[in-house]
């Protein structure tokens, strides 16, 4: 049940922005005021218009049930009563998952890592199909793919790869993609039409900014060394290649994609940031696992959640038990938006269904 004492709050919240912006406040207050401003808007335009549909409702309903409305008048209020009722529902509908509390980190950019798993060379070779199903999913949304690292297979495709994806609310249309994926069909140096099973495994972490993580110079160990595969003679004579190791946690990243060491460190800094920035978001949702538990996959980069089967031309999420028979198009970048749709939609009815078990 949505409480009318929630909504009028949210109305008073707006208005009570509005007035500060007026105030003409300093221009950290003003911008961080019309962030939240353009927040409030359409969800306050919501509830106006729920609530704008309620009072037609109680007046076709007052209508019908006047002894003294003429039944033709009586037929024609009952009638537009029924298409007023399905569009309360769904206004109704909306400022409720609008109301469902934002992952802080939705609309940032993404660095995408896929590795090979089982499967040797066709696992490297699945590594590299997915991430051109992401790449081309990105392109399809009209964001930005910029490869960070790689390591290429012998047979093709990536033992490894890391790339950033920019683009308008990425996090939000990734983040269930974090897991193990598997693949099954049989590889073109398999004479006898055996059908091999390979994984690789992805993890979408959320970008982090400068001022999300502090990190001390005296954390750090940097080693310079040589660029390593393709890319021309320089390789091996420029020792352009980053790797940083974060000493109080151990992790260590390596960027090697550019021929200035200082692009390398730069980049080698921020996917280490986003590191350690998702390593502090795993430990506080980890803090709410009880509640996390029954949402749609734990973010658990262990667990499998699809499969690619491609001699029955099919993509099964195990997370939602849904399965398309578009393997192709999926690969493709096309039809994933189909899969991520149903992912969200699934998400929030559990996040609907926690704020209303929730007393108050």
């Amino acid at each position: 049940m949505l409480q009318p004492a929630r909504l009028d709050a949210l109305i008073a919240r707006r208005q009570a922005v509005e007035a500060e912006l007026a105030g003409q406040p300093d221009r950290e207050t003003y911008v961080k005021l019309s962030r939240e401003y353009a927040e409030l808007g359409p969800l306050v335009e919501k509830v106006q218009a729920l609530r704008a549909a309620a009072a037609e409702l109680a007046d076709l309903d007052a209508l019908v049930s006047d002894p003294a409305t003429e039944p033709e008048m009586r037929a024609l209020a009952a009638s537009e009563k029924e298409g007023l009722e399905a569009r309360h529902a769904a206004l109704e509908q909306e400022v409720r998952l609008a109301l469902i509390p934002k992952d802080a980190a939705d609309e940032r950019n993404v660095i995408l890592e896929i590795r090979a798993g089982t499967g040797g060379d066709e696992a490297a070779l699945f590594a590299g199909d997915l991430f051109r199903m992401y790449e081309r999913y990105a392109t399809l949304r009209r964001w930005k793919v910029e490869v960070i690292s790689l390591s290429e297979g012998t047979m093709g495709g990536f033992k490894e790869v890391v790339a950033e994806i920019r683009g308008a609310g990425a996090f939000a249309r990734l983040k269930f993609e974090s897991g193990v994926h598997r693949v099954q069909r049989v590889p073109d140096t398999e004479g006898s039409g055996r059908i091999h099973t390979s994984t690789a495994t992805v993890a979408v972490l959320p970008e982090a900014e400068d001022v999300d993580v502090e990190i001390a110079d005296a954390d750090l160990r940097i080693d310079t060394m040589r660029a390593g595969g393709a890319g021309g003679q320089h390789v091996n004579k420029t020792e352009s290649a980053i790797r940083i190791t974060h000493l109080p946690t151990g992790i260590a990243v390596a960027v090697q994609e550019e021929r200035s060491q200082h692009r390398n460190r730069a980049k080698a800094l921020a996917l280490l940031r986003t590191k350690l920035y998702d390593m502090e978001r795993a430990k506080r949702d980890s803090e709410r696992a009880a509640e996390r538990r029954g949402q749609v996959g734990s973010g658990d980069r262990s667990e499998r959640i699809r499969t690619y089967n491609f001699p029955q031309g099919r993509v099964t999420d195990h997370r939602i038990n849904l399965t398309l028979y578009k393997l192709a198009q999926v690969l493709e970048g096309e039809a994933l938006g189909e899969i991520i749709d149903a992912l969200i939609t699934e998400h929030q009815a559990v996040l609907l269904a926690a704020e209303e078990s929730e007393p108050g």
